[in-house]
């Protein structure tokens, strides 16, 4: 079925009810800024355009259920999880309607909004120079998406971002978004275009090739390439029904692995969960169980683990998305 086929809209959803309360968050602050939501094929927000494209898989119970079993998880599929997207990108949103990104004060800030996206980042988990919002420290992978977070950071209902981020360099970067929204609210938009990039009523791939393309551009199809090297330390017999079943086995030494192959390769821990998070769910999908013993087995998984990280790693599969 084609998504536009869909009949699909944000009127009467529970997301035109988390639209609502994104407006009602931005009055509470004084502001009259209002970005036009309209669904597509995922979350962005177009350069230039001061509004909010949201995926159409949530507009529709079934549909997130499809999302969740291609995809394994559904982006901003809970309240707190949409609102939270919702506000990173009102802060994109909000940027292009009054051009803020242009001002030599916002780039003494967060840098030049013109640099080019990079296709991946590596994240400094620990530093203190950025707000965290959203997971894998977004904050981090571009200018525009530091300001976006320290944006959706400072819009959040009784945030405690004063407190929270005291003593943090990243608290000058909230009194100064504190400043410039207070500038902002009184002036009249420079932006103020509805235009509505691929809306759903014009995506005429179908609901199969929407995956199959998700799926190669987030790496999802990825995790079969490991099927070679699991099937060597588990197997599927019936054989090995009394051992350990895999997925059990990795959660169980989740931690060490993480800790063991960080150090060995320098990488961060997060990057290496991902990688053991498709290797769980390979596992399951083949219903795996443990060949040899638990030390044997930890032991070959560290040096299989260790490659795949790298060979993630080297093929650029941070999600750089928003």
């Amino acid at each position: 079925m084609r998504i536009c086929d869909l009949g699909l809209r944000l009127k009467g959803t529970r997301l035109e009810e988390r639209v609502e309360q994104l407006y009602d968050e931005l009055a509470t602050r004084e502001l009259k800024f209002r970005p036009h939501c309209w669904l597509s094929d995922e979350w962005f927000t177009p350069d230039g355009i001061p509004g909010i494209a949201i995926p159409f898989y949530l507009a529709h119970p079934r549909l997130e259920r499809l999302e969740r079993k291609q995809m394994l998880e559904v982006e901003g599929g809970s309240r707190p999880t949409c609102m939270r997207i919702l506000r990173h990108e009102a802060g994109h949103a909000i940027d292009n309607a009054y051009r803020l990104g242009r001002r030599q004060s916002w780039q003494r800030v967060f840098g030049s909004s013109t640099l080019p996206y990079p296709e991946h980042y590596s994240p400094k988990p620990y530093s203190k120079s950025f707000v965290q919002h959203l997971d894998m420290w977004y904050a981090q992978a571009h200018p525009a998406e530091d300001f976006a977070e320290t944006f959706a950071v400072w819009l959040r209902p009784r945030s405690p971002w004063r407190s929270q981020y005291n003593g943090w360099p990243a608290l000058k970067k909230l009194e100064y978004v504190d400043k410039l929204m207070a500038d902002v609210s009184a002036k009249k938009q420079l932006v103020t275009t509805r235009k509505r990039m691929d809306p759903v009523r014009t995506l005429r791939k179908t609901l199969r090739e929407h995956y199959d393309e998700k799926k190669e551009r987030y790496g999802v199809g990825y995790p079969t390439v490991y099927d070679r090297d699991l099937l060597k330390l588990f197997s599927p017999s019936p054989d090995y029904s009394n051992n350990p079943a895999a997925t059990v086995f990795l959660r169980a030494n989740r931690r060490y692995l993480r800790q063991a192959i960080g150090e060995w390769t320098g990488q961060y821990q997060y990057t290496i969960d991902q990688v053991l998070n498709e290797m769980i769910d390979r596992c399951r999908e083949l219903r795996l169980r443990l060949r040899r013993s638990e030390r044997h087995s930890r032991r070959d998984l560290l040096v299989m683990l260790t490659v795949q990280t790298m060979n993630y790693l080297h093929g650029g599969n941070h999600r750089v998305v928003l």
